[in-house]
Parts: structure tokens; sequence; C-alpha cells
């Protein structure tokens, strides 16, 4: 194999740099794989890449040109910090070079790593075809109207009323097409006969006439019959699909929530679901009786004359051609605008929430501005598809209207060789009339049968993803707990960046750990994983001596309070935001918890006092109001671990000293962990863990970190000079050591 070969088999190279590589590469030598490095050595952006081959590694930044011949010894370590990924190449001890990278490529790294290392193992120098990156978590192919049929879980409970229906259903298409059939007597054995000079009998003519009118109602019945109840139905299968799907998003892990946008998730469980109401009610019921017409015309009309119906079908394979070839088109093109169609929609569920900002900054422009983009977006796949649909419809229509003329031509053709009466060629129109019609019906189907198996693809991608803290398959059960945790080892990775890191940490019942550190050192991910937000990557984490893993999700969360720094309120009454972990708790159990909270007095001075409703979000109180109901609401369900991360964070000193008398109370005999910028709020924590980097650097009482003069200590001094500069002075930074500690300063 030529080395040029190996370098064209490597699609992902920038042209430039493939060019250049190819040139030094010595004969037979074979790439095996490529990494392209988007930083140079300044830690910008910039182009380089390294190339790995049979024989040694290559390496090119900002267009200069290093190898290392492969021996023994080479290693590639990397490591990655504060957004930015490190690969370096070892010798022993020694470091031969250094290259930075973004963490977007941080898997294909691991990928050349890997091979590198399986390659200095002494596996065979096999060429290594380029791979995309792997599939996101839903798939994005144009949905299959095969996906409609996964509703049929659905529909399963409706099994009696859907076979009803269907029933109604044939016996309505039956009764349309009497009316038909009757023309045949009416016309040869009424009006031609009286046409020419010959008498008729008024009771027989009365008699088809009375059919007539008795198919009609006949089939306005049962169609109506029919329509309510399958209406009925398919309503309750969307509303079925609709809670479903929301029950599944709640369960899902927050992991999930991060990739996505509210807007589209809302208009998923919200039109989405609609479109399938309408689907299932209408356009699937209009479908079935065309099918059951088409298929009874065609028997009918072969009973009359088989030669005249085989002129009818004659357009059938061109629109049967047309229909396949459309099908492909619609499919993409609706699923496209159902994605621009969310970004409509993410727009103002980002907005109208985030209204007050918007306002503050005069945005208001901006706003409207990604609107009319993102609103430009969707008419533009719309005019693509209308374009499409706007061809295909009107084609189908000639069709049917050449195909009809053809059978007038044939029809008098054979009346004029006395093969056929005129009342069985009446009788033929009418029926081809509803034949073409229902045809038309059965192309046009296919743009909402796409539509529907379009939305039912985005519901089905909520429904099939598997949340990242799985339930147990034989859960322990919880009947109290004292509050001690345990992290053994612990690990976690955001995607391809690591966070936490050989993390161990003992946390006794009832003690209260005060967490601190630089920002992104790692102390709101660890919180997370306590809540079982996430489950961590390596080590485990226990309470009272289990893995919490082998909880109840919801088990395990109902022992534990969480107090935020931007508390969420629901919209609704003040004592239903206070009673939202304890629905059932009595107006005396939650005037209590807000007492304690320091909440009572200022939600007394409301209008309806406990009945007040609470705006969106908690508009209409202030920050320290709105902790202050967040810290009752904590207070409620009586939780043996409680978490406060950044509690105090947003609020001026005085509101911060109501709150921090609220907080006393709340963590009266608890375990609690503390996650505070400011050092101030950890006065009364027994110990403080020190967090950098994602590993735990130094815990004990503050006296006792303040004296070693470590990371705490430099923390303390950086936060006291910030505090002098801003002229507040630095007295609220006292940590005087807690007497009540009970429990040794190591872990």
């Amino acid at each position: 194999m030529q080395s040029t070969s190996s370098v064209a088999a490597m699609p992902g190279l920038p042209p430039d740099w493939r060019k250049a590589l190819a040139t030094r590469l010595a004969s037979h030598e074979n790439v095996l794989a490529t990494l392209e490095v988007d930083m140079d050595p300044a830690m910008c952006f910039g182009a380089g890449g390294l190339a790995l081959t049979d024989r040694r590694l290559l390496s090119w930044v900002d267009g200069s040109w290093s190898d290392w011949r492969l021996a023994d010894g080479l290693l590639l370590r990397h490591g990655d910090h504060a957004g930015v990924g490190t690969l370096e190449l070892m010798d022993g001890e020694r470091r031969l070079a250094l290259w930075r990278f973004t963490l977007a490529q941080q898997r294909a790294v691991l990928a050349f790593v890997a091979r590198f290392e399986r390659l200095q193992s002494g596996e065979p120098a096999l060429v290594e075809e380029a791979t995309d990156e792997d599939e996101a978590d839903e798939d994005t192919r144009p949905p299959s109207t095969w996906v409609l049929l996964r509703l049929g879980r659905f529909a399963r409970p409706y099994r009696t009323q859907l076979a009803i229906g269907f029933g109604l259903t044939l016996a309505s298409t039956a009764a349309t097409l009497v009316p038909p059939y009757l023309t045949i007597p009416l016309m040869d054995r009424v009006l031609i006969p009286f046409q020419n000079g010959q008498r008729i009998d008024p009771g027989y003519v009365l008699l088809l006439l009375s059919g007539l009118l008795g198919s009609a109602l006949l089939a306005w019945g049962l169609g109506w019959a029919r329509t309510w109840l399958l209406a009925l139905v398919s309503e309750r299968i969307a509303a079925d699909l609709r809670t479903t799907a929301f029950e599944h998003l709640l369960q899902l892990s927050l992991d999930y929530f991060g990739g996505k946008r509210t807007g589209d998730l809302v208009s998923r469980i919200g039109s989405e679901t609609d479109r399938i109401s309408v689907f299932l009610s209408l356009h699937a019921l209009d479908f079935a009786t065309d099918v059951l017409m088409f298929a009874m015309t065609a028997v009918i009309l072969f009973s009359i004359n088989p030669w005249l119906a085989l002129v009818t079908l004659l357009p059938l394979p061109f629109i049967a051609w047309m229909i396949h070839a459309v099908r492909d088109r619609l499919r993409t093109g609706f699923e496209k605008i159902d994605r621009v169609w969310g970004d409509v929609t993410s727009v103002l569920a980002d907005t109208i929430p985030g209204i007050r900002v918007v306002k503050a900054f005069a945005q208001e422009q901006r706003e409207a501005q990604r609107f009319r983009e993102a609103n430009q977006a969707n008419l533009l796949v719309n005019d693509r598809l209308n374009k499409t649909w706007s061809l295909f419809s009107p084609t189908v229509s000639l069709l049917t209207d050449v195909g009809l003329l053809v059978v007038w031509a044939f029809g008098i053709w054979l009346v004029s060789r006395g093969e056929i009466t005129v009342g069985v060629l009446t009788a033929f129109i009418a029926y081809i009339g509803r034949f073409y019609t229902r045809l038309d019906s059965m192309s046009r189907i296919v743009s909402v049968t796409q539509k529907a198996a379009s939305g039912a693809k985005r519901i089905f991608d909520i429904l099939d993803h598997v949340s990242n803290v799985p339930e147990p398959a034989h859960p322990v059960k919880i009947d109290s707990l004292e509050g001690s945790i345990a992290m053994q080892g612990l690990g976690f990775r955001y995607g391809n960046r690591s966070v936490i890191r050989d993390l161990d940490l003992t946390i006794h019942p009832g003690e209260m750990i005060g967490l601190v550190g630089h920002s992104g050192s790692g102390k709101s991910t660890l919180v997370n994983l306590i809540c079982r937000f996430y489950d961590v990557s390596e080590g485990a984490i226990k309470v009272d001596g289990i893995d919490i893993r082998r909880f109840g999700v919801a088990d395990y969360r109902r022992h534990i309070g969480l107090v935020l720094q931007e508390p969420f309120l629901f919209f609704g009454t003040i004592a239903e935001n206070i009673a939202y972990g304890r629905p059932d708790a009595t107006r005396a159990e939650i005037v209590a918890a807000a007492r304690a909270a320091h909440a009572h007095e200022f939600i007394l001075r409301l209008p309806l006092g406990y009945d007040s409703m609470v705006g969106e979000r908690g508009q209409g109180l202030s920050g320290g109001e709105r902790q202050r109901i967040s810290i009752a609401r904590a207070l409620l369900i009586d939780p043996r671990i409680l978490i406060l991360d950044e509690a105090t964070s947003s609020v001026d000193t005085e509101t911060e000293t109501e709150i921090q008398k609220a907080l006393d109370n709340l963590v009266q005999g608890r375990t609690t962990i503390a996650v505070a910028h400011r050092l101030s709020t950890l006065r009364k924590a027994d110990r403080l863990v020190v967090m950098d980097r994602g590993r735990v650097v130094e815990v004990g009482p503050h006296d006792e970190l303040m004296a070693r003069q470590g990371s705490y200590w430099r923390l303390y001094e950086a936060q006291a000079r910030r505090v002098e500069d801003d002229g507040s002075g630095g007295d609220d930074l006292q940590l005087p050591a807690p007497a009540h500690a009970a429990h040794p300063a190591g872990q």
C-alpha cells in the first residue's frame, strides 16, 4: 500500500494538512490514525494535528513539523482542566512534547491514544478507516410511517370501541354505495322509457326514491356514530400518550434536560400529541373509509363490466409511482418542519420567562430579531415542502380527470355497440366519481400520515430514552436514615470532562460540613451526586453504609432537603409552595414550618396571607422572601440530610441575617452539607472541606485550616482582601471554630 493512499483514507483531515502529510511520508509508510489539534501552545485557537503511522508519530503545529520514532517507553498521557485538554508525549519521566485542545476533540483524542497504546503493545498495524462521530442520543433519521404502528400499545385498551368503530365504518361505506346502484333501474326502467313515451309506475319510482333517501339517512347516521366514537377513542389515546410521555420525562436524569430546550419539549408533548389526535380521529378514519370505499367500489365495477372497470384503473400505477416518489421528500420535510418549529417555540420559552432581563438590558429588538430569524427558517422549510406538495396534488387531480374522460369515451363506445345500457354507464360514472374522489383523498393522506409519523417519532424519542439514573431492580426500602455519608474513590465526568477525581470523604450523622473552593472546583457537582441527580462514574456514595444506587430514587430523595441559590417557586399559593414536598400537610404544619423559616411575618402582610398567589417563578416576592419559603418547604419534609447550595449568596447582608436565623433552625439535628462562596455563611460548620479541581485538598475546622496556611488560608485571605477593597471591612469573615464540633477534623 502506498503512503498517499492511506492519507486519502482519512477524509476528516483538512486538505492542506493532508497534502503536507503525504509529502512527508516515506515509501510504504501507512497512516494508522490522525488527530486534529485546535489550540496552539499559547492556548489560542489554531490549526494543527498529529498523525500516527506504523513507524512514528508526526506533529504539525502552525506549519512546523516534528516527528518521533516509535520505541519502547513512549507514552501518550492526556488530561483536562478548566475546559482545556492536554496531550503529552512522555519518554519515561521526560516530556517530549505537549499539545492542547478544546474538549470538543476529547472523543477523538481518546480514540487516538487508544490506537497508539494498541500499536505500542504490539498489535498488527492495520489502517483504520475514519469514522463519524457517535450518533446523538436521538435518532436523526427521517421518520418512517411504521412508527405509527407503535401507537398500538396505546390503542390496546380501547380495542372494543375500535372494533365497533370499524364495523360502523364498514356499514356506513356500504350504505353510501347503494345510491349509484339504484341509478341503473332509475335510468333504464324509468327515465329513458318515459322519454320514449312509455307509462311509468309511480309506486316503483317512489320505491327507488325512498331507497335513495333511506340509504342517505342510514349512511349519515352510521357516519355520525362512527365519527363520534372514534373521535372519543383518538382523544383518549392522545391523552394517554401525552401523560405517558410527560411521566417518562419526569423520570429522566438532569443530563437529558441539559441538552434539550424547554420550547422543544413543550412542542413535543403539546402540539405533536394534538397532531396525532387529529390524525387518529379524522385522517386515519378517512383513510380507512377510503380503502373500504376503494375496494368495495372496485368489486362493484368489475361485477357490472370488467372491461370498463379495467379502464377505470388505468391512472392507478401512475398515482402509486408519484406517491412513492414524493413520500421520502415529505417525510424528511416534515421532520425539518418539526425541528424548526421547536426552535420557534424555544425562543418564546427563553424570552417570556426572562422578560425582566430582556427589558433590563433593553434587548427587545434583539429578541424580536431572534424570533424573526427562527420564524423565517420555519417559513423557508415550509415553502420548500409546499413546492413539492403543490405539484403533487394537482397532478393527481389531472390524472383522475383524464381517467374519467377515458371512461366516458370507452363507455359511450360500449353503449353504441349495445354492450351496456345508458343506466349502467350512468351508474359507472357515479361510482367512478366516488372512486376517483377517494383515490385523490388517499393520495393526500400521504401528507398527513408523514406529519403524524414525524410527531410520533419525536414523542417516542422521549419514551425510548433511558435515564442515566436507573431504578434498582430490587430497591432497599428506607424506614429511617441516620444520615452518615461515605464517599469512596469517587469519580465523575460531564461528558468528556472529568469533574470529580479520586474523592474520599466521610460525613458523620448530624454533622455540618461546609464545602468551599474556587468556582469549578466540583462543589455543586458533588452535591448533585449526593442527591443522585447524576450517578457516579467511579467509586460509590454510601448513606448509612448502603450504596445510594440500591435505594429507590424517589424513596431516597424524600429524605433529602434541598435549598438552592435560586429558589424556584411554582405558580400557586404560598401554602401550596411550602407544602410542595408534602401535599397532605395541614395548615398548622405549614404555618409552623413558615415560623421556623422566619417567613410567617411577611406572609401575613400579604393580601391573602398563606392563600396569596405567587406569580410564575415567584414573581412578586423578593429574593429573600422566596428563599425563606424554600427553607420552609425543606423544613416541612423534615429531612435527615440537608443540602444548602449557595443559599445566601444572592441576597443583601440584612436579608442574609434573616435567612441565617432560618437556617439555624433548619440544620438542627440534621446531616448538613453547605456550599458557599461567602465564608461567613459557614461559621457554624463542624468541618470545612476544601475542594480544588475535583479533589478534596483540605479538611478541618476553620482555625486548624488557617494555621496550615494552605488552600483554605489562601481562599480566606483573597476574600478578605476583596472585602477590604470594597470598603466594607472584613468583620463578617471571622469564622470561630464551633464549640459543639463532635467529630475529629480528619476524614
